[in-house]
């Protein structure tokens, strides 16, 4: 005799009531209090309806989530700081597992670790972490989940001193797709612990991660400068020349944008095309004018450089990415900052037909080319720098023009002979193939996932397909 099946998910129902005997955490369904909260993540352009979310209370939650997806042959979606852009973290009809309870965070500054559930947030990791005046290397927006980030690379403020988050995994824990818990580090279960430095989420679901700390803090030298448009052509030609010899405790990013219209910038400036170094300067304060001299010469529109604590820089630009807005994000590395990509940073810019958005030049190397490409999942290394259009905007009627403006730079890009490859963290909606992220790890990365994935329960991501499958 066949189950019941609930009206609304279309699952057996009597499952979904031993699936609530089984957990400590909240599963909900579409008629339920609190369901439209959790289904909702960052990107407002992402707007679906899972038959359930499951927000775990621990790793027996998430072994018994995915054992249910898997028996009942649903599609499977991870929720961690549900941040990523492309919106994988929920899925129409599937079963999402929200790991937002799961945000504990426990620095231990003796072995120089910390180790964070797998919804903890950036802010989460540092706040810990700074009271004892240390941090890992991770991202620039505190809102952001730490798992996420992680297991895609992740680029941040102290890449080029400490490397990418990636980099800095001690070990994780993961339970992969036949329900089992493994703790993954260089010494257990070693394949898949490069896996999952780089290879997003195909392996898995990540509950929780450590890494190492370094002394960072706790205050440091933040550089943000705003210049018109018309001297871009120029600063960063100043900078490209900088970056040969600037020292890896210096993080600069460079990025197109509009004045905001609003104070302390300049009312006249409101609205106009502008060039931002964006970063921080690590080590002695009174050197700081002699390391980032070249950049911040002439006349700004304006200049909010100073000194500021670690954990206010990590969550400086939080405001400008709040939950709500619409966004739509695609990158690719470059082999060289030439004149022609400066002048299509330009022209983009000026185009842009929302004044919230950025063309974006993220500068690269240091420790993270340090690593070589196959020591982990993450291939795109030796690559100086990588650009980002990044639409951003209120409207929902604009969607459409938002999203060619990245489509239509992106592709003018590509044209370019220095450009190549892309960054799992601002993938657009996954619209590449996995290789172009994977490079020359590619077909390890299928090993791997044949292994511990062989039906591709996790395929909501820049997913590479175990072998055999379609």
């Amino acid at each position: 005799m066949s189950l019941d099946t609930h009206p609304d998910a279309g699952l057996p129902h009597e499952r979904i009531d031993a699936l609530r005997q089984r957990v400590r955490g909240v599963v909900l369904e579409p008629d339920d209090d609190g369901y439209d909260e959790a289904r909702t993540i960052w990107n407002a352009m992402i707007d679906r309806a899972p038959a359930l979310v499951v927000q775990c209370a621990g790793t027996a939650d998430v072994v018994a989530a995915v054992e249910f997806a898997r028996e009942t042959d649903s599609e499977l979606s991870v929720h961690g700081g549900g941040h990523n852009v492309s919106g994988n973290a929920v899925s129409d009809g599937g079963v999402m597992i929200d790991l937002s309870p799961m945000d504990g965070v426990h620095a231990d500054p003796e072995a120089r670790t910390v180790r964070a559930g797998g919804g903890a947030l950036l802010g989460d990791i540092d706040h810990e972490t700074q009271l004892f005046g240390l941090a890992t290397a991770l991202g620039v927006v505190s809102e952001t989940g730490a798992a996420g980030l992680t297991l895609n690379g992740g680029y941040g403020h102290l890449s080029r001193e400490y490397g990418l988050a990636a980099d800095n995994l001690r070990s994780v824990d993961v339970v992969t797709a036949d329900g089992e818990v493994r703790t993954a580090s260089e010494d257990r279960h070693a394949d898949l612990f490069w896996a999952v430095r780089g290879g997003g989420g195909n392996f898995g679901v990540v509950t929780s991660l450590e890494y190492d700390l370094h002394e960072v803090g706790p205050e440091v030298s933040r550089l943000f400068v705003w210049y018109h448009a018309d001297e871009a052509s120029d600063r960063l030609a100043a900078f490209r020349e900088w970056t040969a010899s600037a020292p890896r405790t210096a993080a600069v990013l460079p990025f197109l944008a509009h004045v905001p219209d609003e104070e302390p910038f300049p009312e006249a400036s409101w609205g106009e095309p502008s060039l931002v170094f964006f970063g921080c300067v690590r080590g002695d304060p009174d050197a700081v004018d002699d390391v980032v001299g070249p950049l911040t010469d002439g006349e700004p529109i304006a200049d909010f450089s100073g000194r500021t604590r670690f954990e206010e820089l990590q969550a400086l630009l939080d405001e400008d990415y709040p939950d709500g807005l619409r966004y739509y994000w695609k990158s690719l590395y470059l082999d060289e900052l030439t004149d022609e990509v400066v002048d299509l940073l330009v022209r983009y810019n000026e185009r842009a037909p929302s004044d919230l958005s950025t063309v974006d030049c993220w500068w690269l190397g240091g420790a993270v080319a340090d690593v070589a490409p196959e020591a982990t999942a993450f291939w795109h290394r030796e690559e100086p720098f990588m650009l980002n259009f990044e639409a951003n905007w209120i409207d929902p009627d604009a969607d459409d023009e938002n999203v060619a403006w990245v489509r239509e730079g992106f592709a003018a890009a590509e044209e370019l002979p220095v450009s190549g490859g892309r960054y799992g963290n601002f993938p657009g909606f996954a619209d590449d193939p996995a290789h172009l992220l994977f490079g020359g790890n590619y077909e390890r990365l299928v090993d791997v996932k044949t292994r511990y994935d062989p039906e591709n329960l996790f395929r909501l991501n820049q997913n590479v397909a175990p072998g055999g499958a379609e």
